[in-house]
Order: C-alpha cells, then structure tokens, then sequence
C-alpha cells in the first residue's frame, strides 16, 4: 500500500477516490460576522487611501494630520435586496454643487422600510458607464451627516432585483475639498426618515 492511502486510512479518508465529506453552511451568525468584517476592512482601506494616496480628496497639507472618517456602527438590517419598478429608462439630468448639470438615465424606483415607514428612492445609471447610482438625502444631513446627501451604488441582481445597503453609503468627494463637482440628489431622493448608516458627516 503506497504512502497516500496509509495516510488517507490512517486519517479516515476512506477511498482514493471517494468524495470529501460536505461542506458545512455557515450559520446566520456566522454570516452576520463574516459581513461586518467585510464592511469594516473595506472602512479601514478607504481611510488608508485618503491618508496615504496623492489621489485622496483630502488636501495635502491637511493629510498628515487626517482624522480619520466617522461610521455609524454597521447595521445588517439597513441591507435590502429589493425588486426595481423599472420604467422606460429616459435621460435626465441632475444639478450639481457647482451649478452644472450631468446627464444621467432614469431607471426606476425602490421601495422599502425604515423604522416603520415606507421610503421610496429613485435609481439611476451613469450614461458613460453601466453603474447604478442612488444618491439621497436623509432626515441626518446636516446634524449627524453630511448636509448635501451621500451616495449609494447598488448592487444589481438575476431577476431584477438589486441590492441596496445602507451600510455602503458613502459621502461625495466635495464633502472634503471644494475642488470636485458632485451631483446634488434630486428631490425624488429627499428621504423624510433618517438612514442611520454609512459615513457620517467629516470633522
């Protein structure tokens, strides 16, 4: 008997060929955990850019001494996976912080529930590229987040479904330095309730 089938006896491997014992599912805990480590590292990277990258938005001088970003504490439940009312996808166009206007399509709506409250948020698509874009005020903005609004990019699935977490909402790059030009959300995406979740407002 050769070497590898000793060992595999040895070791209750069974047979050469036999196939390996299946795999065990992980449990809702453990999915929960292996999540908010995800978003967490993901934290930890983007603070790394903007201290360390010459494309940060924060500027030079002020990098050294970059505080670093605020979070609301991750929240599995602000994760939606949500069915698109789409519509006839048409161009449209959206202001920005600057007064300039950028072209974006229109695709449709989705609607979900926060704290008891039916909240609705309108989805659209760069024209120059196939991303989803949700950007949207809260009843935050302005105390606990940023006062313009922050932005979503969800996550599009089979059956026209998409993902939408909260917990990725992130501010525009003019939350940091007056020299970008970001899109203002339109007021479709003037939420009512408060979305506590994502980045909080800088300094």
């Amino acid at each position: 008997m050769g070497l590898m089938k000793k060992l595999t006896k040895l070791f209750g491997g069974g047979e050469e060929n036999a196939a390996p014992p299946p795999r065990r599912e992980p449990t809702p805990e453990e999915r929960e955990a292996a999540y908010i480590a995800a978003i967490e590292a993901e934290r930890t990277q983007k603070e790394s850019f903007f201290r360390l990258s010459p494309y940060s938005p924060i500027e030079p001088e002020a990098r050294q001494n970059f505080p670093g970003l605020k979070h609301y504490p991750v929240n599995p439940a602000l994760r939606f996976t949500l069915p698109l009312d789409a519509v006839e996808r048409e161009e449209i166009i959206i202001q920005t912080n600057t007064g300039d206007e950028q072209p974006f399509y229109r695709l449709g709506t989705v609607t979900f529930e926060i704290d008891g409250q039916s909240a609705t948020l309108a989805v659209y698509q760069g024209v120059e590229n196939a991303e989803l874009f949700i950007p949207f005020k809260d009843a935050t903005n302005g105390t606990e987040t940023y006062g313009a609004g922050r932005y979503l990019e969800p996550t599009a699935l089979a059956g026209g479904q998409i993902v939408v977490d909260f917990n990725l909402a992130y501010n525009p790059y003019c939350a940091y330095s007056e020299n970008y030009v970001c899109p203002l959300p339109p007021m479709e995406n003037w939420l009512k309730v408060p979305i506590r979740a994502g980045e909080m407002a800088f300094k």
